[in-house]
């Protein structure tokens, strides 16, 4: 334990030290043996050289140990400054060399480790200026509303009217919260999407549920051809959340009596569930656009704040497949989801 704590100058002395008391026993040893007094002069002559040269071996030692020293202490100051990449020596065979390649390899994760940190950072900016954009246009409703109700003199069929107007902004907000909760939960490993073996039919059934009603409002005809015998290996969960948003989207934006079709077909790598509607349809310049956070197609006259169609891809990219959409304008859309299909199994 205690050699562990000398210092490099100590332990180069205790070296030299136990050297020349060994070479000088031995010689003592040799001469008492033989009282030969060239034994003791040519020992004399062997201890000589070897403190010269032991004493030139800690010197050298020392200087390349303080110039790397120097370069490890800069090397590492302009690492944590991020200011230069660490100089790879090209001999690798020895102890400096080696310490070199990792003080590389940690330069690497710092910077890797700096880049994510920027993106998390510019992320979570663009996150709070969406959020605030989303939330600027209720929240003025709201004052507008309950200002003038507060000020003003109003009928009893106003005052109806602005209460609806007032659950409606809330609504908004609430679905607007709701989503991002999800969202955030799924981004930052909060909730783990659990994939196990059912029936995709169920799964199907679930996001249908919440879609019945407002089709029926709209007088939109729904078609589904799913084989009810179908399993696949995936969370129930949340990949009705995600069809679920596709289905919405597709009533929302198909006109009053229309038609929404959904199928499912068994590839040999992937399930494919496609969602077609009769509605404008998206420009092929917007398509990649659509799946982005808070964005719209053009369409600020129908509810929503633009983040279904980007939880429905999270949830699909998480479950290991892909969201493919296919539209026209004035011909409809179709939102085809891939899933993969490594633990599918038929009921016989």
């Amino acid at each position: 334990m205690k050699l562990k704590r000398l210092s490099i100058k100590n332990l180069c002395l205790l070296i030299e030290a136990g050297t020349l008391l060994s070479m000088l026993a031995i010689t003592v040893v040799l001469y008492v043996r033989t009282s030969d007094a060239l034994i003791l002069l040519g020992g004399a002559l062997l201890t000589a050289c070897a403190l010269v040269w032991l004493i030139l071996l800690v010197l050298l030692f020392s200087k390349r140990l303080s110039v790397f020293t120097n370069d490890l202490c800069r090397t590492l100051d302009n690492m944590i400054n991020g200011n230069e990449e660490p100089k790879q020596i090209s001999d690798t065979e020895t102890l400096f060399a080696r310490i070199s390649h990792r003080l590389s390899r940690l330069y690497g994760i710092m910077q890797e480790n700096h880049r994510k940190v920027d993106e998390e950072r510019q992320e979570l900016q663009r996150l709070v200026s969406d959020i605030s954009h989303q939330v600027k246009t209720p929240v003025s409703n709201l004052k507008m509303v309950t200002d003038t109700l507060l000020t003003k003199p109003v009928t009893d069929q106003e005052r109806i009217d602005f209460l609806q107007g007032i659950h409606n902004q809330t609504d908004k907000l609430d679905f607007l919260f709701q989503a991002l909760v999800k969202t955030s939960r799924l981004e930052t490993g909060v909730i783990r999407l659990e994939k196990r073996d059912g029936l995709l039919f169920d799964t199907l059934a679930q996001a249908m549920s919440g879609i019945v009603y407002s089709a029926e409002k709209k007088d939109i005809t729904v078609m589904v051809d799913c084989p009810e015998d179908l399993h696949l290996s995936h969370d129930s969960k949340w990949t009705a959340e995600a069809l679920f948003n596709l289905l919405d989207n597709a009533v929302k934006y198909t006109p009053a009596g229309g038609k929404i079709s959904v199928s499912v077909e068994q590839w040999e790598m992937y399930v494919k569930l496609s969602v077609t509607d009769t509605g404008k349809g998206i420009s092929e310049s917007n398509q990649a656009s659509i799946f982005q956070r808070f964005y719209r197609e053009e369409v600020l006259d129908e509810p929503g704040v633009g983040i279904g169609l980007y939880l429905a891809r999270e949830i699909v990219t998480l479950q290991g497949g892909y969201i493919k959409v296919t539209s026209e304008i004035g011909k409809g859309s179709t939102f085809s989801v891939f899933l993969p299909v490594a633990t599918i199994e038929t009921t016989i």
